[in-house]
């Protein structure tokens, strides 16, 4: 597929999916079954799928999970509709390789706007292409149930959709997929955006990258985006006592019921070396 076939098909997706939200302000597409399931399933793609398992399990690989785990939560990533976990991954390595400068993919350095949505669908010459997830995700492209996830994204959302209509009819199906894509789609852009623009700098990072404690609260954690500059290895996101950090806690049940392993963290002595108001001596 052309760059430009792939921005028009990525921005009418987008379109159909905003527009179908809007469906919800219809009476007769309201219950609260269908709102309830929007969450539950809002939770599962959104904390489990993207903040856990695409971002700090296969990204950055700052915790280990058993196999059939972390297959699973990728599935619900993957029902995030945000790209494959192949492509979604060489997305945010090259991210932080170019963190807020013209080869960042989503940087902020065009504005707001950009960073949000526009890089999506825009020309933009940042962006991974398929010949190039070897490179930055060579783990996730050399497993084949990657591979499928991958290939497959569209369809499994589809097989959603058949299955809430099935269980719910349409409200369900309108609240839960496309209300529920709709918020994750945001609440996930502004990591990219306001997380850069908006809050404060706790730690060196060399890039704009902030602790927004608004968009940390709509993006389970992530938002704490200063703290993941500093410390990208890190399972823990918000590591200050007043940063709550909802993927953190996921990460720590999993832990106490021995599902979660070989945890990252910050050792005291580097985020006291890391601060911006740490003096060195002289």
């Amino acid at each position: 597929m052309s760059s430009a076939k792939r921005s028009a098909f990525i921005f009418g997706g987008l379109l159909v999916i905003h527009l179908g939200a809007l469906c919800a302000l219809a009476p007769a597409l309201f219950s609260w079954p269908a709102v309830i399931t929007a969450a539950l399933l809002f939770y599962a793609t959104s904390a489990l799928g993207i903040s856990l398992t695409f971002h700090r399990l296969l990204t950055h690989r700052s915790l280990r999970v058993p196999r059939f785990l972390e297959y699973t939560l990728a599935l619900l990533g993957t029902l995030a509709l945000q790209g494959g976990p192949i492509d979604w991954v060489s997305t945010h390595r090259k991210h932080h390789a170019y963190a807020d400068t013209a080869d960042d993919p989503h940087s902020i350095l065009p504005g707001f706007i950009w960073a949000h949505a526009e890089w999506l669908y825009r020309p933009n010459p940042a962006l991974v292409p398929p010949s190039q997830h070897i490179r930055w995700a060579r783990d996730l492209f050399e497993d084949p149930f990657y591979r499928f996830l991958e290939r497959y994204e569209l369809p499994l959302q589809v097989i959603l959709g058949f299955t809430l209509l099935a269980v719910g009819g349409w409200p369900f199906v309108v609240w839960g997929i496309f209300v529920r894509l709709t918020l994750v789609y945001h609440c996930t852009w502004l990591v990219n955006s306001a997380a850069h623009l908006y809050g404060y700098q706790t730690y060196r990072s060399n890039d704009r990258s902030t602790n927004c404690w608004w968009a940390a609260l709509l993006s389970n954690g992530e938002g704490w985006h200063n703290n993941h500059h500093a410390f990208p290895f890190s399972a823990r996101h918000g590591l200050a006592r007043r940063e709550i950090d909802i993927t953190w806690l996921a990460i720590r049940t999993l832990a106490r019921l021995g599902l979660a392993t070989k945890i990252k963290l910050p050792t005291k002595e580097m985020m006291e070396r890391m601060r911006l108001d740490h003096k060195t001596a002289a």
